[in-house]
């Protein structure tokens, strides 16, 4: 080659004797690992796709502890004294715990006791 520079023509008549190899790095092996590669990214965008457009919005609110008192207070019995226990384990098992050995013990806690507690935490 000459120190000189080279001509426009003559640039681009020896670009035109560049050959890329046949077979790239990797061959055979690195087209399965690419292939593959691109088929997890489409099924990872496939399957977003499906679960945003699958998911449901919950459209209705949870009723408040007084709405839960409300309902129970029409059950009777025992039930009713069993459900109200239930509403004063969720609302605050810190009271519910203060009865202690009370709540195992035959008519150790009556059913106006627990309501009482709920009452005041509605």
């Amino acid at each position: 080659m000459t120190g000189g520079a080279m001509s426009r023509e003559a640039m681009l008549a020896s670009l035109g004797d560049i050959r890329l190899p046949a077979e790239a790095a990797g061959g055979m092996l690195a087209d399965f690992a690419a292939a593959i590669g691109l088929a997890a990214l489409a099924a990872l965008i496939v399957v977003a796709i499906l679960r945003g457009a699958g998911t449901k919005r919950a459209t209705h609110r949870l009723p408040t502890l007084a709405e839960r008192r409300s309902a129970v207070e029409a059950l009777s019995g025992e039930t009713r004294r069993v459900a109200m226990l239930h509403l004063l384990r969720e609302a605050a098992p810190d009271r519910l715990a203060a009865f202690g050995d009370r709540l195992y013990r035959p008519g150790g806690v009556a059913v106006e006791e627990i309501e009482q507690e709920v009452a005041r935490l509605a």
